[in-house]
């Protein structure tokens, strides 16, 4: 009886470790996962905090919670079941959708730079201070534009575990996606307060907390930029990447070669990376400035057939 009691401890001590190294692997792999996504999640942490400005101090932070719960939703309910079904019966189709998803990635980012030579701001909605119709119409646009920047950390989070079983996919991924809701939305609720925190600080008596509010409220909106211009740069990097291992992977295989090369021209490590990403980040843009010309074009054509057709009645 003692021996039987010993071997069942001992297969629960095993059935322990066993699961305590597969929660090791889950964890490891959903942040290899979360890592390739990094330029998308720069983004979406940059665009964010535009959604809640002008608002009074305390709609901020619930505006902030229901576009999370929009983008939670967008993740889990709709993104994730639609990529593991394709990943399971559709896998061939997840290089294009990649590519897809790498060509509007390099056209946003281009289409920022553009904005900034032109000296045109990209207008975003903000939320009336009193008027809740006006609220919801704004989160539920931000939730729209957060479905875009989901489905792509999604899509390039699969890309790293593709290899998995099925149900293994399953469990990274929704880690993938409850981790970079919370990091995401954690970020931009500190970020959209942290002005209030150093007004708080600098209403004190203490002179050093004067200074250190003083010194918030003045670095915040360097923050911000900083914030953007490195989610244009990451939106390059990461849309021309996907691009580049995207060719060679249909078959193309001279431009990912000559990048490799280039990496091995300079002698790898940390030479190579940066080889390696500004041929990526140059590849975004000359992709994404082609996408911004065709668009430009297009919108002009339809702005043009609508005069006549004005000019006709």
């Amino acid at each position: 009886m003692a021996g039987g009691l010993v071997a069942l401890l001992d297969d629960i001590a095993a059935l322990a470790k066993l699961a305590a190294a597969s929660v090791d692997d889950v964890g490891a792999a959903a942040g290899r996962a979360s890592a390739k996504a990094a330029g998308v999640v720069i983004d979406d942490t940059a665009v964010t905090p535009r959604y809640v400005d002008g608002l009074k101090p305390e709609r901020e932070l619930p505006i902030i919670r229901k576009i999370a719960m929009g983008s939670l939703r967008n993740k889990l309910l709709i993104i994730l079941p639609a990529i593991l079904l394709l990943s399971q019966f559709l896998p061939w189709s997840l290089t294009p959708i990649l590519m897809v998803g790498g060509t509007y990635l390099a056209y946003e980012g281009a289409e920022k730079i553009w904005e900034l030579v032109a000296g045109h701001e990209h207008a975003v909605e903000t939320v009336a201070a009193d008027d809740p119709d006006h609220e919801k119409t704004v989160i539920s646009g931000a939730v729209r534009t957060d479905f875009i920047l989901s489905a792509e950390i999604m899509v390039i989070a699969l890309n790293e575990v593709a290899d998995e079983a099925f149900v293994s996919r399953a469990v990274i991924l929704a880690v993938v996606a409850v981790g970079i809701t919370v990091l995401v939305y954690g970020v931009v609720g500190l970020i959209v307060k942290m002005d209030d925190i150093g007004l708080h600080l600098a209403r004190r008596e203490s002179g050093a907390s004067q200074r250190v509010g003083r010194g918030l409220v003045a670095f915040m909106p360097k923050l911000l930029a900083g914030l953007s211009t490195v989610g244009i740069v990451a939106m390059l990097w990461v849309g021309g990447h996907i691009l580049l291992v995207g060719v060679h992977d249909l078959g193309w295989h001279w431009l990912y070669d000559l990048v490799h090369h280039a990496e091995e021209a300079v002698g790898g490590g940390f030479p190579g990376w940066l080889v390696n990403t500004l041929a990526s980040a140059a590849i975004g843009l000359v992709v994404g400035a082609l996408v911004v010309l065709i668009v430009t074009q297009v919108k002009k054509m339809r702005s043009s057939e609508g005069d006549h057709a004005a000019s006709a009645h």
